[in-house]
């Protein structure tokens, strides 16, 4: 899936806090697992004129990388097509300069990553759920030049996962928002109005216990509620 073309229609942020609170000179590309982790951090950069690639597999990435410099790449490790670990070192290997950050849905650094200089920065998928920042953090460090893992990497240790009980709609809900939905087209799903869309999403962030639509997404992956 290619979103580039059709960022200019994305409206609102699906973080809190705005990915990016840094400024950014150059371009930015995202390469994520499915249309919804997409959005979600599309949506997140304050200026989205900065996203010159927004992608969900790794050979329209690297095509896009290969057209003018970049400065940084944040990806997924897996993608819909080709992996992200793979990306990041093509890419790095043609633009040395590119800074990245790659946000791990499996929870680890496969063996033959652990020491590649070129990776930069790492986040598990574990603490982006216990910790709204993670990724802001990593974005943070890299553009000043510094290497980042998240808490788990660092220790070894993944965080406790409580997986509660969903209703039936709440179960609807966020299969609707894992497949990339904004209210308006879940309301449409559902033939509710998009007052009570919101107020559905909303009472799945608190039966999940989480901050924000990507919170709760990542951990219906995590508990095994909902695949992307």
């Amino acid at each position: 899936m290619d979103l580039t073309p059709f960022l200019g229609s994305l409206e609102g942020t699906t973080l809190d806090q705005v990915l990016l609170s840094v400024a950014v000179s150059g371009k930015v590309a995202i390469a994520m697992k499915g249309r919804f982790l997409l959005r979600a951090v599309c949506e997140s950069f304050q200026d989205r004129s900065r996203i010159g690639c927004a992608v969900t597999d790794e050979p329209n990435g690297l095509r896009y990388l290969a057209q003018e410099p970049y400065e940084l790449l944040i990806c997924t490790d897996y993608l819909e097509s080709g992996n992200g670990f793979e990306l990041a070192r093509k890419a790095r290997e043609a633009q040395p300069e590119l800074k990245v950050v790659v946000l791990a849905l499996g929870d680890v650094i496969p063996a033959q990553y652990v020491e590649a200089p070129w990776l930069e920065a790492v986040v598990a998928e574990a603490d982006f759920i216990g910790d709204q920042r993670p990724l802001q953090a990593a974005v943070m460090a890299v553009m000043g030049h510094h290497c980042y893992r998240s808490p788990s990497l660092r220790s070894g240790n993944l965080p406790y996962l409580s997986c509660p009980r969903l209703t039936k709609r709440e179960y609807q809900v966020l299969d609707l928002l894992a497949s990339g939905l904004t209210d308006k087209e879940i309301a449409e799903q559902l033939v509710v109005s998009e007052e009570t869309a919101r107020t559905y999403t909303k009472r799945l962030l608190r039966t999940l216990d989480v901050n924000n639509r990507l919170q709760a997404v990542l951990k219906g992956m995590r508990c095994g509620m909902v695949q992307l």
